[in-house]
C-alpha cells in the first residue's frame, strides 16, 4: 500500500478556500468542458506560440480542474486515474500553478465567448489566483500594488498632498485656456449631479486626461466634484482575485460618494475600473450602492447629442482606429457607444478586425503589466494585437482603458509600429469648441520680463525645441544654457548653478532619470528645480518611480508659449505677467 502524502500547510489553506469559494458557475465550468479545442484559436497566446500546448486555454484550465476532481468531485476520490485528477501536495505545486494562472491568462474571456459549453476559463482562472494570493504565492507587482491599494488606498501609491497638487497644477493650466481666471477643479463639493473617479495612473502619469475631462464638464456647466480622498476607481481586487480587497477599494469609493451626496458616481476610462466598480464590487463588497454609476464615455456621448458642447471634428483628422478594452467589451457590453463618440469627433476612423467582443487583448490585461518576470512572453504574445494594429493603417489608436494604453504603447514600441495610443477623453476634449472672451488689455507703463534674473538650463536632443525654447525664455529676460544630452546637461547643471532645468525624458547619453536622480541627491544642487518636457509620456515613470523628490513640473509635447510659460512661473514661484 503507497504511503500517503503530506501536504503543505499552504495547500491546506488553498484546498479549505478551494471548497468554499465553489458554487454552481464555478462547478459548471470545472466539469463541462469536452476538449473540444474551440477555445484554442480563442487565445493570443496559443496564435503567438503555437507549438507550446501549455498555453492553450483548455491546458490552463485542467490545471485548476484536476484539483477540483481530485479533492472535491467524488469521481476523482473514487476514480482518479479516469477522470485525470491529480491531488496538490507541496508550495513548489502552487509555484507551478502561479505560472499558469498569472503568467499564461490575462482574463480576458475570449476563450469563454468561443466555447460551445459555456465554460467561463477566467472566471475559475481569477478564483485560483485568489486562492494562491490567500496564502502569499503571487508576482512580486501584484503582492506591490495590492499593498499600495489596501494601505494608501489607491493602486499607485500616490499621496494626498501628490494627488491634490495635481489638481492645482491642471486647474492653472485650465484657467489660462479657458480664459477664466476663477476656473478650479472643485474638490469635495456637497450635492453635485457627479462625483468624478480616476485611475491613479492619470495622477502619476497622465494628468492631461484629468485636465481635458474638467474641460468638458467646466463647458457644459456641469456641477461635479472629485474627491479629495476614496478617489480610485480602479480595484486591484479584480486581477488578483482577493475578494476582500475587492470589496473594501469599492466600499471606501460608494461610501465617498454617499458622504458627498453626490447624484451619479461617473468613472473615468477604466475598463477594469469600470466593470469592478459598476458590475462585481457591490456583490464583493455586500453594498446596496444607492446612486447611478456610468462611464465618462456614456457622459461625453450624451453631453454631445444633448447639445451640452458642440465639437468640430475637423481638429482630428489623423486616422484612427479603436481597440475595444475586455472589461469593458466582453464583459460589460459597451460596444457601439465609444464608436459613436469616435465618428462624431474624428474625420478618419478606421475599424480594427476582429473587434467589439472577438477583439483581441491589448496584452497588458488582468494586471499583467505589474508582472514584469513575465514580460518576455507578453510581449511575444503582443505580435498577434501588433498585426492587428498594423493592418488598420491608423496612426492613432484610440481606447477607453488606461491599461490598455499602457498595454498598447508597450507592443507598439516593441514591434516598431508608426502610431501612438489616445483616449477618448482626449479626442473630445480636442475637438470641443471653446468660445473666449477676448479681454481688451488697459494701457499702462510697461512690465518687466518675468523671467529677467533666472539662469534656465534646457536638456533637450532635437536642435528645434531647444533653438525654441530658448529663444522663449531669453525673450522673457532669462539667461539660457543649453545641453544636448544627458551627460551635458549634468555637466551644465553643476557649472552653472541655474534656478530651472527644462528636462526632456528621450535622449542620448545619461539617461534622464540617472540625470534626475543625480540632480537631486547632489547637496550643491539641492534647489535646482525640474520640469519634465517630454514627448514620451510612456516613460513619465523612469521620473516618478524614483525614491526621491519628483520634479516641480511636467509638461507633455507639443507644448504651447502659454503653457510653458505658464508653468516655468509656477515651477520658479514667480508672479504671473498679469501681476495676478
Amino acid at each position: 500500500m503507497s504511503k500517503r502524502k503530506e501536504q503543505s500547510h499552504r495547500v491546506k489553506v488553498v484546498l479549505q478556500r478551494l471548497r468554499e469559494k465553489m458554487n454552481r458557475q464555478m462547478a459548471g465550468s470545472l466539469v463541462a468542458c469536452v476538449h473540444c479545442g474551440m477555445c484554442t484559436d480563442s487565445c493570443h497566446y496559443v496564435l503567438a506560440n503555437p507549438d507550446d500546448p501549455t498555453y492553450a486555454p483548455a491546458y490552463k484550465a485542467d490545471k485548476i480542474r484536476k484539483l477540483f476532481k481530485r479533492h472535491l468531485d467524488w469521481t476523482g476520490r473514487v476514480f482518479p486515474w479516469w477522470v485525470k485528477a491529480e491531488g496538490i501536495y507541496s508550495d513548489e505545486d502552487l509555484e507551478e500553478l502561479k505560472d499558469t494562472v498569472f503568467g499564461k491568462c490575462t482574463n480576458c474571456r475570449r476563450c469563454s465567448l468561443n466555447c460551445p459549453m459555456g465554460v467561463d476559463m477566467a472566471t475559475f482562472n481569477r478564483m485560483a489566483r485568489g486562492l494562491l494570493v490567500s496564502v502569499g504565492i503571487m508576482p512580486e507587482g501584484v503582492a506591490v500594488v495590492s499593498k499600495d491599494q489596501w494601505e494608501i488606498g489607491n493602486q499607485m501609491g500616490v499621496l494626498k498632498e501628490d494627488y491634490l497638487e495635481t489638481l492645482e497644477w491642471m486647474s492653472e493650466e485650465l484657467r489660462d485656456e479657458l480664459g477664466d481666471p476663477q476656473f478650479t477643479i472643485p474638490v469635495d463639493r456637497t450635492d453635485c449631479e457627479i462625483v468624478y473617479a480616476i485611475n491613479p495612473r492619470e495622477v502619476k502619469y497622465d494628468p492631461r486626461t484629468i485636465a481635458d475631462a474638467a474641460k468638458i464638464f467646466y463647458l457644459t456647466g456641469e456641477n461635479w466634484t472629485m474627491p479629495s480622498d476614496c478617489w480610485d476607481m480602479t480595484n486591484f481586487g479584480l486581477f488578483s482575485g482577493d475578494d476582500e480587497l475587492g470589496g473594501a477599494v469599492a466600499r471606501r469609493l460608494y461610501e465617498k460618494v454617499i458622504e458627498l451626496r453626490g447624484k451619479k458616481l461617473v468613472m473615468s476610462e477604466c475598463g477594469h475600473g469600470y466593470r469592478s466598480t459598476r458590475c462585481e464590487a457591490p456583490n464583493w463588497a455586500q453594498f446596496d450602492v444607492p446612486f447611478e454609476m456610468e462611464s465618462s464615455v456614456i457622459t461625453m456621448l450624451r453631453y454631445i447629442s444633448e447639445g451640452r458642447i458642440r465639437v468640430d471634428k475637423t481638429r482630428n483628422t489623423e486616422p484612427v482606429t479603436f481597440h475595444d478594452s475586455c472589461n469593458n467589451a466582453r464583459s460589460c457590453g459597451m460596444f457601439e457607444e465609444p464608436r459613436e463618440l469616435l465618428k462624431l469627433v474624428v474625420t478618419d476612423f478606421r475599424e480594427m478586425y476582429p473587434n467589439r467582443a472577438e477583439n483581441f487583448c491589448c496584452t497588458g490585461g488582468g494586471g499583467a503589466m505589474s508582472m514584469s518576470e513575465y514580460t518576455p512572453r507578453r510581449l511575444k504574445s503582443a505580435r498577434i494585437k501588433a498585426e492587428q494594429l498594423r493592418a488598420t493603417g491608423a496612426k492613432i489608436v484610440a481606447t477607453s482603458c488606461h491599461n490598455c494604453v499602457d498595454g498598447l504603447t508597450d507592443l507598439i514600441r516593441h514591434y516598431e509600429l508608426d502610431m501612438e495610443v489616445t483616449q477618448l477623453v482626449n479626442l473630445v476634449a480636442n475637438a470641443v469648441i471653446v468660445e473666449k472672451k477676448v479681454a481688451v488689455p488697459a494701457a499702462g507703463p510697461p512690465k518687466p520680463a518675468p523671467l529677467a534674473g533666472k539662469t534656465i538650463l534646457v536638456a533637450d536632443d532635437e536642435p528645434d525645441q531647444v533653438a525654441w525654447l530658448s529663444t522663449l525664455f531669453a525673450d522673457h529676460g532669462a539667461k539660457v544654457v543649453e545641453a544636448c544630452d544627458g551627460d551635458q546637461a549634468l555637466e551644465l547643471a553643476r557649472t552653472h548653478k541655474p534656478d530651472l532645468l527644462t528636462l526632456d525624458l528621450a535622449m542620448p547619453g545619461k539617461s534622464a532619470g540617472e540625470v534626475f536622480e543625480l540632480i537631486r541627491r547632489e547637496p550643491q544642487l539641492a534647489d535646482l528645480k525640474v520640469c519634465v518636457i517630454s514627448g514620451r509620456p510612456e516613460l513619465r515613470k523612469t521620473i516618478y518611480d524614483r525614491s526621491v523628490k519628483p520634479p516641480e513640473g511636467y509638461l507633455d509635447k507639443p507644448v504651447t508659449e502659454e503653457r510653458v510659460l505658464r508653468s516655468v512661473r509656477k515651477v520658479l514661484e514667480l508672479a504671473h505677467d498679469d501681476g495676478k
